[in-house]
């Protein structure tokens, strides 16, 4: 019957078979078993050998616990391996070399080994891999002490920096935490009532280890060794740990965990129990690469302090880590000692270099000299740096970074090394891919926020101006310490700078002269992010100290076209991080298709300004004895002209024609038809005809539109002033609101009657009313703009209107305009909806001149 089980997989490289000594040896201690370590690691050792270095293959080793007994096999993946010739079989010759092994040489001899020391072996075949096992009987067990230690002077015990705190906790067979006694409380500093339950795997950082992954472990009989804890204040500390198999009070399986403090192992660890390249072992102690006083999540601090350990427990003169990138295709440097900041700054490289394995990041290497093998390390190119040592950082196998030690002096780094920096880089491995995940977070998390803020101000503004200055003041100071944004029209060969922001205000004016003599090149196509040399090459010593450091161009794309170009820039010294890249690149096409719709509304506003002035009548003309004030609105943002218009044009000397109008509609579509009917009137009027002859002709212009023609309301009315005072007034009101008359004494009536408007029917039947305006009287004609304002249910109305006209008795006519469009936009708290114009004539109590 099997009572425990422990299994590992070696790669083929050099040190599988000293890692799968160290696995069995292990294994066979913590299940108590030392009598048998010495055949089983001698086997071993043959056996792997075997499948990594002939056979080229990984390598499995399980080893399984039995009653009496202890079942060792190794799995490689070559099935066509020879067996040992034994006594009896026939001897080696052409026809059976394929299948039996020479026993003078050294193919078969892990199999003549496992005949020589084992009970019994074998070899078991299956599609693909191939297994050879061997079975060691075991002694039966006696009374007495298992291990026992000479009495040794005080000056050579194992010391204590006391007190020393035993954790005790025990796991279910789930590995939740079931028991947790005090010096675990302290230890952790977790209270019991805030772990019971809880995973084990959620309080620990276990390394990469031959025993295998953390659950594989909690399964074995016993293992010892060294693993990092998570405490409560977020810090890792490196412990040493003994777990023990038991059955609980109910019979399930459970785990019995004994914990120390790494420096008080000797509490727990057997004397014949070391570390790889340990005390014990006669080599050199192990590294701690795990820095004190960095944050969990401060993944720029946590690299930096272990660089800079890294060196110093080597004794090395640089140092340097790696990462991979998101897409595990590439390594960029994150923390760098000993390095020149331009032999770091924005590198990259392949993690598969491709020249061989033994250059392979997924492996530890030692470099006796660079200069012999100078493509086996590119980044240390040329930096007088010799020898050199690489270990890889793995998270469950997964190859997350890779950290190297280099030397001034060949030869300083041998394979001790390398076995004593793997292992530390295995326990801090998790730390370091646990604050760069933490670190991707935030970034993600900022960058989505960053994106949806520079969207929403984007949006909120048609201004291209305040479209620029705002790409500008989202990069600075979140991306880049400056930025510049440049324009292009189409076939231009430099592109224009439109806008600079600097994070220092006072060193905007000196970037903008820098930039200007450092012409930009427009670009064509959409090539992504350059790095661009020229603001540093055109630097003299005239410009501020660190003005410029690394500069970046990205196009501005839009509909398919480069319509601009966005430059970031960072302080001397200082390069861009990938992920600020990628975020810029973000911005920029948000930023451009912002700035396009910007130019476009510009553009169009533009030339819709100069089509509406071109609709609004000149400069109007003076009338003697007559004054004359004029007050005009269009709805809509971006209109100056509406559906409502206003003419005073002369018509022949001595007679004047004014008219005041509303087409259906406002915006454009009723401006065209504004300019049809104010050209129209000035024509007809000036051709003699009178005044209902003119709407007449009017109205069937307009009719000849077909569906652009819109109906029209009209007070069109001719004005000769009298040289004894007052001005004789014909008029027609076409539909239109009917002016109002004010008398001296505050009097308001209708000046006209309301006659069909135009633009509906034909024939018309039209009018002229005539009318006498005294000194001291005033005329307002409004459009329905005024009366038809409203707030709620309530209209201000002919009634109203008259009543806010008869307080403007006495008033002059530009009084009276002001005061009646103060009473519309009081009416009501919202902004007018509809065009509106106003004009007022007012015939004064003296003649002027």
């Amino acid at each position: 019957m099997v009572t425990a089980r422990a299994a590992a997989t070696f790669e083929p490289d050099g040190r599988s078979a000293s890692a799968a000594r160290g696995f069995v040896r292990e294994a066979l201690m913590g299940w108590g078993l030392p009598e048998v370590v010495d055949d089983a690691v001698v086997l071993v050792s043959e056996l792997v050998t075997n499948a990594v270095v002939h056979a080229g293959t990984a390598a499995e080793v399980s080893c399984l616990r039995e009653e009496d007994s202890v079942q060792i096999g190794v799995t490689d993946r070559h099935p066509e391996r020879g067996l040992p010739s034994f006594a009896g079989e026939p001897e080696t010759g052409a026809d059976n070399s394929e299948h039996f092994a020479d026993a003078e040489g050294e193919g078969g001899r892990g199999l003549l080994m496992c005949s020589a020391l084992s009970s019994r072996w074998g070899v078991e075949y299956t599609a693909g891999q191939k297994t050879v096992w061997f079975r060691l009987p075991l002694q039966r067990s006696l009374p007495g002490t298992r291990v026992a230690l000479p009495q040794a002077p005080g000056e050579v015990l194992p010391s204590t920096e006391g007190p020393v705190l035993v954790a005790v906790a025990q796991l279910d067979a789930a590995g939740a935490v079931t028991a947790w006694n005090p010096d675990a409380e302290e230890l952790f500093r977790r209270p019991a009532a805030e772990v019971l339950g809880r995973p084990w795997a959620e309080l620990v950082v276990w390394p990469q280890h031959p025993s295998g992954p953390l659950d594989s472990v909690l399964r074995l009989a016993r293992w010892e060794g060294v693993f990092g804890i998570r405490r409560a204040d977020q810090r890792t500390i490196e412990v040493y740990g003994c777990q023990v198999r038991v059955l609980d009070p109910t019979g399930a399986p459970a785990t019995l965990c004994l914990i120390v403090r790494e420096r008080d192992r000797a509490v727990l660890r057997g004397p014949d129990r070391a570390l790889p390249g340990g005390p014990a072992g006669g080599g050199l102690e192990p590294l701690d690469l795990l820095p004190e006083g960095v944050r969990a999540d401060d993944l720029s601090g946590l690299l930096q302090q272990t660089v800079e350990r890294a060196r110093d427990l080597l004794d090395g003169d640089a140092s340097y880590l790696l990462l991979a990138t998101e897409d595990e295709t590439e390594f960029e440097v994150r923390a760098a000692t000993g390095l020149s900041a331009g032999r770091t700054k924005n590198v990259r490289l392949p993690i598969d270099s491709g020249h061989s394995r033994y250059d392979s990041a997924r492996l530890p290497a030692v470099h006796d000299d660079l200069t012999v093998r100078p493509h086996g390390a590119p980044l240390l190119a040329g930096s007088g740096l010799r020898s050199l040592v690489t270990v890889p950082l793995k998270v469950e196998g997964r190859l997350i970074g890779s950290l190297g030690v280099a030397a001034d002096r060949p030869g300083q780094y041998d394979n001790d090394h390398a076995l004593r920096l793997q292992f530390a880089a295995d326990r801090i491995a998790l730390t370091v891919e646990n604050a760069r995940l933490a670190e991707r977070e935030r970034l993600r998390r900022g960058a989505l926020s960053f994106l949806v803020e520079a969207s929403d101000l984007l949006a909120g503004t048609l201004e291209h101006e305040q479209t620029l200055a705002l790409m500008a003041q989202m990069a600075v100071p979140t991306l880049a310490s400056w930025c510049a944004v440049y324009t292009q029209e189409e076939r231009g060969r430099l592109a224009e700078l439109a806008y600079v922001l600097h994070e220092e205000e006072e060193r905007i004016d000196p970037l903008r002269e820098l930039l200007l003599r450092t012409p930009a090149e427009a670009r064509d196509t959409a090539d992504g992010t350059v790095f661009w040399t020229g603001p540093a090459e055109a630097m003299t010593p005239a410009e501020p100290t660190g003005l410029i450091g690394e500069t970046v161009v990205l196009p501005l794309i839009a509909r398919n076209r480069v319509i601009g170009l966005l430059v970031l820039g960072t302080r001397s010294g200082v390069a861009f991080r990938q992920e600020i890249l990628e975020l810029a690149e973000d911005l920029s096409r948000r930023a451009a298709l912002a700035m396009d719709n910007s130019r476009l509304y510009s553009e169009r506003s533009a030339t819709s300004r100069a089509l509406q002035r071109s609709l609004l009548p000149p400069e109007l003309p003076k009338i003697p004895g007559v004054e004359v004030e004029v007050f005009y609105q269009a709805a809509g943002e971006g209109n100056e002209v509406g559906g409502d218009f206003y003419d005073l044009f002369a018509i022949r000397e001595g007679t004047y024609g004014f008219a005041i109008g509303d087409v259906c509609g406002t915006g454009p579509q009723a401006a065209s038809v504004t300019g049809l009917a104010r050209n129209s009137l000035r024509l007809l009027a000036r051709e003699g005809l009178d005044a209902p002859q003119v709407l007449s002709r009017l109205n069937r212009a307009i009719l000849d539109e077909g569906d652009r023609g819109r109906f029209l309301t009209l007070l069109y009315g001719e004005l000769t002033p009298r040289q004894d005072g007052g001005a004789v007034l014909n008029l027609v009101c076409a539909g239109h609101p009917l002016p109002l008359r004010l008398r001296p004494d505050g009097e308001v009536t209708a000046a006209a009657t309301s006659q069909p408007l135009l633009g509906v029917m034909e024939p018309l039947e039209l009018t002229s009313e005539q009318l006498v305006l005294e000194p001291g009287e005033v005329l307002l004609c409004v459009t329905d703009g005024v009366t038809e304002r409203r707030e709620g249910m309530r209209m201000l109305g002919e009634e109203g209107l008259a009543e806010v006209l008869t307080g403007c008795t006495g008033l002059t006519a530009g009084a009276v305009a002001a005061r009646v469009q103060r009473a519309v936009e009081r009416f009501a708290p919202e902004p007018p909806s509809d065009d509106m114009a106003i004009i007022a004539l007012r015939v004064p109590t003296q003649r002027q001149g």
